[in-house]
């Protein structure tokens, strides 16, 4: 039970993050618009400040999208019922771990060897995809009705 209640605790923990970046990042990408709207204005020593200044903006931007997206992703893995467990090996990722990382898809060992062996690419590369899955179940067919009505 103590398992469930602190997943439950991380679902509302994602949904908040979640939240907070979808503001921030419309926030952001309305302020860097702004800015390259305006009239460029002063010297070359304000354009070049200016400049940098955006593309600080656009690469914290990108890394907030980019951690939105691995909250969608599991998100869904909650809804889904898969959330929590190992994306190759299927054991379940320890509460402590995923207190430290809500989103994280690997248990540690998995974690480690994947980045011995020098990411996805390599070591678990398309002759392993088989491997990894959402969900523990048998393959089956999927009806695209299902899908609609699970949305």
């Amino acid at each position: 039970m103590a398992r469930k209640d602190a997943l439950l605790r991380l679902h509302k923990n994602l949904i908040a993050r979640r939240n907070e970046l979808r503001k921030r990042l419309g926030l952001e990408l309305e302020e860097l618009a702004q800015t390259s709207q305006s009239a460029a204005s002063g010297d070359a020593a304000d354009a070049a400040f200016d400049a940098s200044g955006e593309e600080i903006a656009s690469t914290l931007a990108e890394l907030e999208a980019k951690e939105l997206a691995q909250i969608e992703r599991a998100l869904r893995r909650l809804k889904a019922g898969t959330y929590g467990k190992c994306e190759i090996c299927s054991v379940k990722i320890p509460v402590a771990r995923l207190n430290a990382l809500p989103f994280s898809t690997l248990c540690i060992k998995c974690q480690r060897e994947m980045e011995a062996e020098g990411g996805w690419n390599s070591g678990y590369g398309h002759s392993d995809w088989g491997r990894i899955r959402d969900s523990s179940e048998e393959d089956r067919e999927i009806d695209l009705a299902d899908l609609e009505r699970s949305s």
